[in-house]
Protein backbone atom coordinates (compact mmCIF):
# COMPACT_ATOMS: atom_id res chain seq x y z
CA UNK A 1 0.00 0.00 0.00
CA UNK A 2 1.22 3.60 -0.60
CA UNK A 3 2.27 5.79 1.69
CA UNK A 4 2.47 9.78 1.82
CA UNK A 5 4.44 12.26 3.73
CA UNK A 6 4.10 15.84 3.44
CA UNK A 7 7.21 17.60 4.80
CA UNK A 8 8.54 21.48 5.43
CA UNK A 9 11.36 20.89 4.00
CA UNK A 10 14.09 23.47 5.99
CA UNK A 11 16.37 25.46 4.49
CA UNK A 12 19.69 24.04 3.62
CA UNK A 13 18.52 20.67 3.42
CA UNK A 14 18.53 18.92 0.04
CA UNK A 15 15.62 17.44 -1.31
CA UNK A 16 17.00 13.74 -1.24
CA UNK A 17 18.16 10.85 0.87
CA UNK A 18 21.96 10.49 0.42
CA UNK A 19 24.40 12.35 -0.64
CA UNK A 20 26.96 15.27 0.88
CA UNK A 21 25.07 17.70 3.35
CA UNK A 22 22.03 17.71 5.14
CA UNK A 23 19.37 15.47 3.58
CA UNK A 24 15.54 14.51 4.01
CA UNK A 25 16.77 11.54 6.02
CA UNK A 26 17.93 13.41 8.73
CA UNK A 27 14.56 14.65 9.19
CA UNK A 28 12.71 11.34 9.85
CA UNK A 29 12.80 7.69 9.76
CA UNK A 30 10.96 7.46 5.86
CA UNK A 31 10.34 4.22 4.15
CA UNK A 32 13.11 2.81 2.00
CA UNK A 33 10.21 2.90 -1.33
CA UNK A 34 9.31 6.82 -0.98
CA UNK A 35 10.99 9.75 -3.07
CA UNK A 36 10.14 13.16 -3.39
CA UNK A 37 7.66 14.91 -6.36
CA UNK A 38 9.47 17.07 -7.61
CA UNK A 39 12.23 19.68 -5.82
CA UNK A 40 12.84 22.05 -3.58
CA UNK A 41 16.32 23.44 -4.22
CA UNK A 42 18.73 23.51 -1.50
CA UNK A 43 18.00 27.08 -0.36
CA UNK A 44 14.56 27.20 -0.69
CA UNK A 45 12.14 25.99 1.99
CA UNK A 46 8.56 24.47 2.67
CA UNK A 47 6.14 22.14 1.18
CA UNK A 48 7.11 18.75 0.12
CA UNK A 49 5.34 15.51 -1.01
CA UNK A 50 6.76 12.27 -0.46
CA UNK A 51 5.55 8.86 -1.79
CA UNK A 52 5.81 5.70 -3.52
CA UNK A 53 2.95 6.13 -5.46
CA UNK A 54 4.39 6.13 -9.06
CA UNK A 55 1.42 7.15 -10.55
CA UNK A 56 0.70 9.97 -8.87
CA UNK A 57 4.41 10.93 -9.38
CA UNK A 58 4.04 10.63 -12.84
CA UNK A 59 0.77 12.84 -13.01
CA UNK A 60 2.03 15.74 -10.91
CA UNK A 61 4.88 16.02 -13.03
CA UNK A 62 3.47 16.02 -16.20
CA UNK A 63 3.17 19.58 -17.80
CA UNK A 64 -0.21 18.24 -19.36
CA UNK A 65 -1.78 18.03 -16.13
CA UNK A 66 -0.53 21.63 -14.34
CA UNK A 67 -1.59 21.66 -11.09
CA UNK A 68 -1.30 24.94 -8.98
CA UNK A 69 1.25 25.52 -6.51
CA UNK A 70 1.39 28.49 -4.63
CA UNK A 71 4.85 30.38 -3.76
CA UNK A 72 5.77 32.76 -1.06
CA UNK A 73 8.47 35.02 -1.97
CA UNK A 74 10.51 37.66 -0.26
CA UNK A 75 12.45 39.88 -2.36
CA UNK A 76 14.30 42.58 -2.56
CA UNK A 77 12.12 45.95 -3.28
CA UNK A 78 8.52 47.07 -3.77
CA UNK A 79 6.99 45.48 -6.74
CA UNK A 80 4.30 48.01 -8.46
CA UNK A 81 0.96 46.66 -10.35
CA UNK A 82 2.67 46.50 -13.53
CA UNK A 83 5.51 44.33 -12.21
CA UNK A 84 3.34 42.02 -10.69
CA UNK A 85 1.02 41.94 -14.17
CA UNK A 86 4.65 40.93 -16.16
CA UNK A 87 4.61 38.40 -13.83
CA UNK A 88 1.06 36.96 -14.59
CA UNK A 89 1.32 37.28 -18.17
CA UNK A 90 5.14 35.03 -18.37
CA UNK A 91 8.31 36.55 -18.50
CA UNK A 92 11.41 35.34 -20.22
CA UNK A 93 13.82 33.32 -18.39
CA UNK A 94 16.63 30.86 -19.30
CA UNK A 95 16.07 27.25 -18.73
CA UNK A 96 18.84 24.58 -19.84
CA UNK A 97 20.76 27.19 -21.61
CA UNK A 98 17.42 28.45 -23.74
CA UNK A 99 15.18 31.37 -23.43
CA UNK A 100 11.48 30.11 -22.50
CA UNK A 101 8.41 31.75 -21.68
CA UNK A 102 6.91 31.30 -18.50
CA UNK A 103 2.82 29.98 -18.34
CA UNK A 104 0.31 32.78 -17.02
CA UNK A 105 0.41 33.06 -13.27
CA UNK A 106 -0.98 34.60 -10.41
CA UNK A 107 0.81 37.12 -9.01
CA UNK A 108 -0.14 39.52 -5.52
CA UNK A 109 1.57 41.05 -2.46
CA UNK A 110 -0.86 39.59 0.30
CA UNK A 111 -3.19 41.96 2.51
CA UNK A 112 -1.73 39.64 5.27
CA UNK A 113 1.57 37.29 5.41
CA UNK A 114 0.48 33.29 6.69
CA UNK A 115 2.71 32.82 9.90
CA UNK A 116 6.05 31.35 8.64
CA UNK A 117 8.83 30.21 11.17
CA UNK A 118 11.85 32.07 11.24
CA UNK A 119 14.24 30.96 8.74
CA UNK A 120 17.83 29.75 10.16
CA UNK A 121 19.79 31.51 8.95
CA UNK A 122 17.98 34.60 8.61
CA UNK A 123 17.62 36.66 5.20
CA UNK A 124 20.97 39.17 4.84
CA UNK A 125 18.89 42.50 6.02
CA UNK A 126 20.12 45.78 3.85
CA UNK A 127 18.92 49.10 5.73
CA UNK A 128 18.62 51.52 2.85
CA UNK A 129 16.45 48.75 0.80
CA UNK A 130 12.72 47.48 1.65
CA UNK A 131 11.70 43.57 1.42
CA UNK A 132 8.00 42.69 0.14
CA UNK A 133 6.51 39.41 0.15
CA UNK A 134 4.90 38.23 -3.18
CA UNK A 135 2.61 35.59 -3.47
CA UNK A 136 2.80 33.94 -6.69
CA UNK A 137 0.67 30.58 -8.18
CA UNK A 138 2.12 28.54 -11.12
CA UNK A 139 0.93 25.85 -12.76
CA UNK A 140 4.43 24.57 -13.79
CA UNK A 141 7.52 23.91 -11.97
CA UNK A 142 10.70 25.01 -14.26
CA UNK A 143 14.22 24.76 -12.45
CA UNK A 144 14.62 27.63 -9.86
CA UNK A 145 11.67 29.37 -11.62
CA UNK A 146 10.50 31.96 -9.13
CA UNK A 147 13.81 32.97 -8.29
CA UNK A 148 14.15 33.37 -12.11
CA UNK A 149 10.87 35.20 -12.58
CA UNK A 150 11.40 37.60 -9.73
CA UNK A 151 15.10 38.63 -10.92
CA UNK A 152 13.52 39.05 -14.21
CA UNK A 153 11.32 41.81 -13.07
CA UNK A 154 14.16 43.43 -10.90
CA UNK A 155 13.59 41.72 -7.83
CA UNK A 156 15.76 39.23 -6.49
CA UNK A 157 14.28 36.87 -3.97
CA UNK A 158 15.87 36.53 -0.48
CA UNK A 159 13.43 34.13 0.89
CA UNK A 160 11.38 31.82 -0.93
CA UNK A 161 8.75 29.09 0.70
CA UNK A 162 6.78 26.78 -1.36
CA UNK A 163 3.30 27.08 0.60
CA UNK A 164 0.87 24.20 -1.18
CA UNK A 165 0.36 22.27 -3.87
CA UNK A 166 -3.80 22.69 -4.45
CA UNK A 167 -5.32 22.00 -1.08
CA UNK A 168 -2.29 20.86 0.53
CA UNK A 169 -0.22 23.37 2.26
CA UNK A 170 2.07 23.62 5.18
CA UNK A 171 0.37 26.06 7.40
CA UNK A 172 0.56 25.35 10.85
CA UNK A 173 3.71 22.94 10.10
CA UNK A 174 7.37 23.56 12.12
CA UNK A 175 10.41 23.71 9.73
CA UNK A 176 11.23 20.33 9.89
CA UNK A 177 7.92 18.64 10.60
CA UNK A 178 6.26 15.32 8.84
CA UNK A 179 3.06 14.27 8.99
CA UNK A 180 1.90 10.96 7.26
CA UNK A 181 -0.97 11.33 5.45
CA UNK A 182 -3.80 8.75 3.59
CA UNK A 183 -4.39 8.13 0.09
CA UNK A 184 -7.92 9.70 0.33
CA UNK A 185 -6.78 12.95 2.13
CA UNK A 186 -4.11 13.54 -0.23
CA UNK A 187 -5.86 12.83 -3.57
CA UNK A 188 -8.96 14.77 -2.52
CA UNK A 189 -6.78 17.78 -1.51
CA UNK A 190 -4.82 17.36 -5.10
CA UNK A 191 -8.79 17.47 -6.28
CA UNK A 192 -8.40 13.58 -7.91
CA UNK A 193 -11.19 11.88 -6.70
CA UNK A 194 -12.55 10.33 -9.82
CA UNK A 195 -9.00 8.57 -9.82
CA UNK A 196 -9.29 6.92 -6.45
CA UNK A 197 -11.00 3.64 -7.41
CA UNK A 198 -9.17 3.04 -10.46
CA UNK A 199 -5.75 3.45 -8.38
CA UNK A 200 -6.56 0.98 -5.45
Amino acid sequence: MARYFIIYKPYGVLSQFSGEGQTLASLFHFPKEVYPVGRLDKDSEGLLLITDDKWLNHHLLNPRFGHQRSYLAQVEGVPDKESLRQLEKGVDINVDGKMYHTKPAIAKIPEQIPQLPDRDPPIRYRKNVPDTWISLTLIEGKNRQVRKMTAAIGFPTLRLVRWSMEKISIEGFAVGEVREMSKEEIYRALGMTGFLKSKK
